[in-house]
């Protein structure tokens, strides 16, 4: 998988660099393109997404950590995106930008926490349980989501320079995970991992845009970091394997986007 997205970059940088040689620095007799789409009051395109998801934890102090030891880890991956482009003009510096989108990914859990045995005959803020075994399947939890991803973005950019122009964007994102297992009455006991399934989160972003003959094309940078904690617990009657070890766990994902007006 890494190789593949190591490839991919590598290709996408060599388009990009052959792009920059065509908008920026051939420059004699050459017309600047789709001057006035940028006056227009509203237009639409779309995007294709490259991610880097992973969770950002916090661990229980019992639960999940064993001294300075964390009992469980993230393992990040790397996946894929596509959405629609809804922009609204404001004034000649900034758009209103609208981005729905479907996030696919896949990340990994790691649960070392047979040591939480030693618990077993209950504290003073959780319930005695009768320890288990934890097999391979036990330890690993595979989670699968699917967001739908509608952030709302304000755009700042600057002038144009040729056929080019530099912007940063920030905003706020509501992301609904369609593969939470929210309501799911089985937990991680019978090996299911459950999120929550609407959540908040906030968004920036920075590229340059390319202005061609026929389109506008946009290679950008866009972090966004969830602000809830989208942990659903394990029933009452589970042990302290799974959730119970995890304080907080929220979404962070890198992408690299490259849209199309």
């Amino acid at each position: 998988m890494w190789n593949f997205f190591f490839k991919t970059k590598i290709i996408l940088a060599i388009c990009l660099a052959t792009l920059l040689d065509a908008q920026l620095f051939r420059t004699r007799d050459r017309m600047d393109n789709l001057e006035g789409i940028d006056n227009n009051k509203f237009s639409y395109g779309f995007y294709l997404a490259a991610n880097n998801f992973d969770f950002r934890l916090v661990l229980d102090p019992r639960f999940g950590m064993d001294g300075q030891k964390s009992l469980i880890q993230t393992k990040s991956s790397y996946s894929f995106g596509a959405g629609l482009i809804g922009r609204m003009r404001l004034n000649d510096n900034f758009d209103l930008r609208l981005e729905p989108a479907l996030q696919f990914m896949q990340r990994e859990f790691t649960f070392d926490t047979q040591s939480n045995d030693q618990y077993a005959a209950g504290t003073p803020s959780s319930e005695p349980f009768t320890p288990r075994t934890l097999t391979d399947a036990d330890r690993v939890r595979t989670v699968k989501s699917t967001y739908v991803d509608v952030p709302l973005l304000l755009e700042v950019h600057g002038d144009r320079w040729y056929n080019s122009r530099p912007y940063a964007a920030a905003g706020v994102n509501w992301m609904v995970n369609l593969q939470s297992n929210n309501k799911a009455a089985d937990d991680n006991s019978n090996g299911i991992f459950r999120t929550t399934m609407n959540n908040f989160a906030w968004t920036a972003e920075i590229g340059i845009q390319f202005y061609f003959s026929r389109f506008k094309l946009t290679p950008g940078f866009r972090g966004t970091f969830m602000i809830n904690n989208e942990m659903v617990a394990d029933n009452a009657e589970t042990p302290p394997y799974w959730s119970a070890g995890i304080t907080t766990a929220k979404t962070r994902a890198f992408m690299f986007v490259l849209k199309f007006e």
